[in-house]
């Protein structure tokens, strides 16, 4: 076998332990897991039914266009169905934009710790990565915007930023986008949008008819609880859709993705409750860090990066025995990690084992 050079060095992702995983290995009955983000109130019982009703479908193939869907969403978000297009996650539209717009050597901008499968997905198509440092855990415009050159295609934001939780404020960002070249493409990636509640805070998709050069991502694996069935989104002009579309699989989201995301989209009212339970969520463990003496970055997604002064890796491990998943191996970050907001009991536990772990390490030490 002779695969692509680019390809053989590639880091493979590593998602959080599954539960079942963790029991097994380490014989636990209870497992609480707080490292990928996910929804702890799962979906909306809409949506649940929705995804009941199409059972009897399973020997049909999707609707390759996901038309109800799409009239859906534009409605909801105020764009038109061609300003729209699905993925197998957001996740995928970040591989098909890779796709559709490197060439070998061509350049990508993303800041030094965020989202991986940027620069992953930039690997395979042999794009060449610059990564610029983050400055107390947000993106540096002014530091992107300087390493801009005439080989620059793509200029990644995550906001809310993964792993640190911070936000690009709107203003900063339309300064941005304003000194960005009309041929550069930013893309937007907005999968915590819904539980921002902070008022500086920008919508990328009333930012698009200014700028055609964007690209807004967004997703129904996080607030809406739908991560096991992979679907999300981008919007853009229908010029940039048009282009990303010509690389897509043909039924690159389920039936049952399908059904759930239109259903999930119409209970709004499960959305706010999601939002709002988050919010008070964030404010438990930011007081319990504080007690604690550990300091957090800003929250705005529904996660929180910690400092916990010791190598983040024996925490994790310290906290996996105690039947508690949470994220460690940031690279530019050895001594935090990343937890998701859980309910108000997962968080309790969660502060419990950590508060048990750090006394322990401390004897130790």
């Amino acid at each position: 076998m002779n695969p692509k050079p680019n390809i053989v060095n590639l880091p493979v992702y590593k998602p959080g332990k599954p539960i079942e995983e963790v029991k097994k290995e380490l014989g636990l009955d209870e497992v609480i897991k707080l490292a990928s983000n996910e929804n702890p109130y799962g979906a909306s019982p809409s949506a649940k039914a929705a995804i009941i009703a199409d059972l009897d479908n399973l020997f049909l193939y999707p609707d390759g266009s996901a038309a109800d869907l799409t009239a859906a969403l534009a409605s909801h978000l105020g764009v038109q169905s061609d300003n729209i297009i699905f993925g197998c996650g957001s996740d995928e539209i970040i591989a098909l934009i890779a796709r559709a717009f490197f060439l070998p050597g061509d350049e990508t901008i993303m800041a030094d710790q965020t989202f991986s499968v940027y620069k992953s997905n930039a690997d395979i198509e042999s794009a060449v990565t610059i990564e610029v440092p983050l400055v107390d855990g947000t993106h540096d415009l002014d530091g992107m915007l300087a390493r801009v050159t005439e080989r620059t295609k793509v200029i990644w934001i995550c906001n809310p930023n993964n792993p640190t939780g911070t936000i690009v404020p709107e203003e900063a960002l339309v300064k941005f986008l304003n000194a960005v070249p009309a041929g550069v493409l930013v893309v937007l990636d907005e999968a915590y949008f819904e539980y921002v509640t902070d008022p500086s805070y920008s919508d990328g998709i009333k930012l698009l008819d200014q700028y055609p050069n964007l690209v807004v991502l967004r997703t129904f694996s996080k607030i809406y609880g739908l991560a096991a069935l992979r679907i999300g989104y981008g919007v853009a002009s229908p010029q940039i859709i048009n282009l990303i579309n010509k690389v897509r699989e043909p039924f690159n989201t389920s039936r049952l993705a399908q059904a759930g995301a239109l259903a999930a989209l119409a209970d709004q009212a499960y959305v706010e409750e999601c939002r709002r339970l988050n919010s008070e969520g964030i404010v438990q463990l930011e007081g319990e860090f504080k007690r604690l003496g550990l300091k957090s970055f800003p929250a705005h997604g529904n996660f929180i990066m910690v400092d916990v002064r010791k190598p983040a890796t024996e925490v994790f491990d310290a906290l996996l025995r105690l039947g508690i998943i949470v994220r460690a191996g940031h690279r530019l970050y050895p001594t935090c990690i990343r937890v998701t907001v859980g309910s108000a009991e997962q968080n309790k536990s969660f502060i419990t084992a950590l508060e048990q772990t750090l006394k322990e390490q401390e004897v130790r030490a």
